[in-house]
């Protein structure tokens, strides 16, 4: 029954092997405009509002506003653009900043767009619930909070079940909010007709009034301030670089096609809202949104079907929302992964679920997101002091790398692409000294202090990984070359004899010390040595077919390397290897195989021992022989636990 309830919410289990897996969860770029592209055409619906907002009496600056965030949109896109050529196989942030300027920028990058991605997804539900009460009596408002965490879970739900069908089943939502929107602010702007002439020319004698006024150094503060405190409108951009491992072949024409439906879409949106907001003279309402004010303001005065398409515009809003926090959903889990692969997060965020999903990933995006809501109670005018921070610290340290990466590789037209990349350095430098500075003691403070500690954490991992794989090393340098006999002595099968069945990964010191402490502490028992191994299909290893090709040919030289060694020191050995997403699960399948081929059998299994066993060291290395102990001894196999005694080095 459990079985089926939890086939029912996350859908059955993929099947990694299957040759058309690849095509059939990657995205068209269609697809991957909804999946990471809402997050940034969602911020339209609270990015223009706090920008307009910031403006105070000088609202004339708007339309200044509008298409300063077009440009952005655009300058930003392009370089992206540039850094989806350069690596294809994703990566975004994180991997530009190490590969391009070095590992310690590349983690601070990677740490400052966690926390981001997970204050998208907090800022997203908040500005849905937000959206959607906004059609609701005021008295509802204290049901807001719960509805929530509602809607965490229904994401989390989703996004256990695989990244295609979350994506699909918020299609609808995407295209309604996209299709309501354009007609709006289409409407908003021609409806009034010779109003958009004037509108230019009042902009231009208020801006000339406002600088003999106050100064033009005050205007231009005025302008800046607006323009960093709404610039939430541009932390998607980045998401279509961290993904490409997720679009359909060819990566990186699909993710440059994806990239130009995001830029486009993001700057018609929220140019057009500014515009309209300005134009329309919308100014805020207790209890509603900007956007939702506009709305009603345009449709208040038509004859048929006003009430209605306010209410269908106002819950495609909210909707695409929530289909905005997909992208951290989508990217939090990937980026988490690179790091766990270089080692500065535990490696088990860096397996996939028999759905082919980051699980662990999700879980804690969605753990950390509650404790974000928990915090600011969903509130959006505390969750907008918090957010935006981060992304411009990726943002600045990608343009950074691109523009030291032109430099010295120069080549065709890289004048034009360093021209890009510079423009984008400074927008993006400038907007995060900005907003750094003026959202430090409204509560920012609190954003760079998580991301500190973060960052922290992830010298911790990465400083012991470091102390493991020397002493493994050391190991490897001590047992792989032992020398072995130059004749081999003939080997029979003897299945009526005691055999040894020994589960290993890679040809290893680890492996090889437990064959060695088989024959030491059983000399001369067992007849006939059986390896198996399960190749763990994880986010390294889960790029393509050639990849799963190349990993399964590599898997089965390490264990005719095994085999050669047993059959060296006068044993019969053979070997068995699978591919499985979950090691234990691939080991308990292997071992019910050999079961009765071989009558009497003993299983072994190694395990890393540590001289000190702590609640750290039990988090950070998995304890995948003591789990598979208990399986097997339940169904009546022998197993024993070879211990690697590890003694670390004294920090």
């Amino acid at each position: 029954m459990a079985e089926r309830i939890k086939e029912f919410i996350l859908g059955k289990p993929k099947n990694p092997l299957d040759p058309r897996i690849f095509h059939d969860l990657s995205l068209i770029a269609f697809f991957a405009w909804i999946g990471l592209g809402a997050d940034g055409l969602s911020s339209s619906c609270y990015g223009p509002e706090e920008a307009f907002l910031t403006l105070g009496r000088y609202t004339h600056l708007g339309i200044f506003l509008a298409i300063a965030v077009a440009i952005t949109v655009f300058i930003l896109s392009a370089s992206y653009a540039q850094i989806i050529e350069l690596f294809p196989s994703g990566g975004g942030g994180y991997l530009v900043a190490t590969k391009l300027i070095g590992p310690v920028p590349g983690v601070v990058s990677g740490c400052a767009l966690l926390v981001d991605y997970v204050l998208t997804v907090a800022i997203s539900i908040a500005s849905c619930v937000d959206a959607l009460f906004s059609i609701f009596p005021s008295h509802w408002a204290a049901y807001k909070f719960v509805t929530a965490i509602l809607l965490l879970l229904l994401l989390l739900t989703l996004n256990l079940r695989g990244m295609k069908e979350s994506v699909v089943v918020l299609t609808p939502i995407f295209l309604t909010f996209v299709i309501t929107h354009t007609f709006i602010i289409v409407y908003g702007i021609f409806s009034h007709g010779s109003g958009l002439h004037g509108m230019i020319v009042d902009t231009v004698t208020e801006t000339r009034q406002g600088i003999d006024n106050i100064g033009f150094l005050a205007m231009a503060f005025i302008f800046m301030r607006a323009f960093c405190l709404g610039a939430g409108t541009f932390t998607g951009i980045e998401a279509v670089s961290n993904g490409l491992q997720i679009l359909r072949e060819p990566r990186v024409l699909t993710g440059k096609r994806t990239m130009r439906y995001m830029s486009t879409s993001l700057a018609f949106t929220a140019g057009g809202i500014l515009v309209n907001y300005l134009l329309n003279g919308i100014h805020k309402v207790p209890g509603q949104t900007l956007n939702a004010s506009l709305i009603h303001h345009l449709t208040d005065r038509w004859p048929v079907g006003g009430p209605l398409f306010f209410l269908v515009t106002l819950l495609s809003e909210g909707a695409l929302l929530l289909v905005a926090a997909q992208a951290g959903f989508l990217g939090g889990p990937r980026v988490m992964s690179n790091m766990a692969i270089d080692g500065w997060l535990p490696r088990r965020f860096k397996n996939l679920s028999d759905r082919l999903v980051i699980k662990d990933g999700v879980f804690v995006i969605g753990l950390a997101v509650l404790a974000v809501l928990f915090y600011t109670h969903a509130s959006v005018r505390v969750l907008i002091v918090m957010y935006s921070i981060n992304v411009f610290i990726t943002f600045f340290l990608s343009q950074l790398g691109m523009v030291r990466h032109c430099l010295k590789t120069k080549g065709s037209r890289w004048i034009r692409r360093i021209s890009v990349n510079i423009a984008g350095l400074i927008l993006t430098g400038g907007i995060l000294i900005v907003t750094v500075i003026i959202k430090f003691e409204e509560g920012g403070w609190v954003t760079l202090l998580i991301t500190g500690g973060f960052i922290g954490f992830c010298f911790w991992v990465h400083h012991h990984y470091l102390r493991i794989a020397a002493a493994l090393r050391h190991l490897d340098e001590i047992l792989i070359g032992f020398p072995l006999p130059d004749n081999t002595p003939p080997v029979v099968k003897q299945p009526d004899r005691p055999t040894a069945i020994l589960m290993v990964t890679a040809y290893n010191g680890m492996g090889i010390h437990s064959f060695l402490e088989i024959l030491k502490s059983f000399p001369g028992h067992f007849k006939n040595l059986i390896f198996l191994s399960v190749g763990v299909i994880d986010t390294d290893r889960f790029r393509g077919v050639p990849e799963m090709i190349e990993f399964q040919q590599s898997l089965r030289k390490d264990l005719d390397r095994y085999v050669e060694l047993a059959n060296k020191m006068g044993f019969y050995a053979e070997s068995l290897m699978m591919l499985e997403t979950d090691v234990n699960e691939g080991l308990e399948k292997l071992c019910h195989s050999v079961k009765f081929k071989w009558p009497k059998k003993m299983f072994f299994t190694g395990q890393l021992v540590f001289e000190e066993e702590t609640l750290w060291n039990r988090f950070l290395h998995n304890q995948t022989s003591f789990a598979l102990q208990r399986k097997l001894l339940f169904n009546g196999l022998n197993v024993m636990v070879l211990p690697i005694r590890v003694r670390l080095e004294s920090a």
